[in-house]
């Protein structure tokens, strides 16, 4: 059996200043189509494009937008690409986590000075609206952070990009910005993706779980959590642990065909409204046992909404020394199960809904079951 153990923050500044998420790329493969279901299903407002007209002869790009997150969904142009590659291998899937920093350059410098492998050198992109500095390195898998300077441009994303109006009548659902993105890696690998989070870009460990916290009759996992100097970035780390059965680490590294994003939570100020919103629209979320309803309050205590609504949207609530937090799954967006979405709204509580692990993993295990692939 695995144990929990603390892993201690070496660096005593924040030698990687960060002030948020940039954009989260997506590689897909109809980019066109792929805007059109996140305007219409998530409620997000489209915000610029780049393709064939505006000068970009291998990808098609378009960027929406809602609150602080930021998409970017990207197709190729022709066989024979990086992009291509990536989708042939991968399914569709998140390509980029871009960190937006005031220096692009001094980041990838440190970044690479302390063990990153270098993925774009820092590069100035220019147009009429200014200028914006790059630069990235890889991480897990086919993954890699990109760092955006943007504090010299005005244009509506990035230079190349045209400002893009769909036509379409925009509803938003109340989504504000990445609360965490989770990275899927192998078995025996999450230390030394704590590690180089801790070593090369300054995070330190919230929180970990080991297999007693996260498990179920037949699967497990770990997890241990990193966040930056600023707690703006959090990155929870997840590997398979042993169990009867696979798990759906186990499955996510099989179908997405090797380490990844598994799933990007959003943020919202009112969960209630923003589940009726997304089900209406037809986005698919887990179902937990009504069971779980009925000693809910005996579990978490006062919490300001009716457990009958929550019941019949499906929401967990889950609370630490903090407050509590209501918090709800997707289904995979996608033909293989790998990437979904976790909507949560945090009314005090900095965790992440440890108390839900069980009946959210046995819900999971009733999906894997229909697959067959348990």
């Amino acid at each position: 059996m695995h144990t929990k153990h603390e892993y201690t923050q070496k660096n005593t500044e924040d030698i990687m200043p960060i002030n948020g998420t940039d954009y989260v790329e997506l590689y897909v493969s109809n980019a066109r189509q792929a805007a059109y279901y996140y305007q219409s299903a998530f409620g997000f407002s489209p915000v610029a494009h780049t393709g064939l007209e505006t000068g970009s002869r291998d990808r098609e790009s378009y960027v929406v937008q809602q609150d602080k997150i930021r998409l970017v969904l990207t197709s190729p142009l022709r066989s024979g690409t990086e992009i291509g590659a990536h989708i042939e291998k991968h399914g569709d899937g998140v390509r980029v986590i871009a960190l937006w920093v005031d220096d692009a350059t001094r980041s990838f410098e440190e970044a690479v000075k302390r063990g990153a492998k270098p993925y774009m050198e820092p590069v100035t992109e220019e147009d009429e609206n200014g200028s914006v500095v790059r630069s990235g390195i890889h991480i897990y898998g086919d993954t890699v952070h990109i760092f955006v300077e943007r504090d010299r441009y005005n244009g509506p994303f990035l230079p190349g990009f045209e400002a893009w109006d769909s036509g379409m009548e925009i509803r938003p659902v109340g989504l504000m910005y990445v609360d965490h993105m989770v990275g899927n890696v192998e078995l025996g690998k999450m230390n030394e993706w704590v590690t180089f989070y801790d070593e090369v870009m300054g995070f330190k460990q919230i929180i970990s779980f080991d297999d007693k916290d996260i498990s179920t009759k037949y699967t497990a996992l770990m997890s241990k959590v990193m966040s930056n100097g600023n707690g703006r970035i959090k990155f929870p780390i997840n590997e398979p642990a042993e169990g009867l059965k696979r798990s759906q680490i186990d499955e996510y590294l099989d179908f997405y065909e090797g380490p990844g994003v598994q799933h990007v939570a959003v943020a919202t100020n009112d969960i209630i409204h923003t589940i009726e919103e997304l089900t209406a629209r037809g986005i698919q979320f887990l179902t937990v046992p009504d069971t779980y309803y009925d000693e809910l309050l005996d579990r978490v205590g006062e919490i300001d909404e009716e457990v009958a609504v929550l019941r019949k949207l499906g929401i967990l609530v889950d609370r630490d020394d903090e407050g509590y937090l209501l918090q709800i799954f997707s289904k995979p967006l996608q033909p293989r199960p790998t990437m979904f979405f976790e909507i949560i709204q945090r009314k005090g509580a900095i965790s992440f809904g440890k108390g839900n692990f069980k009946a959210l993993f046995e819900a999971i295990e009733r999906e894997q079951e229909l697959r067959g692939t348990l």
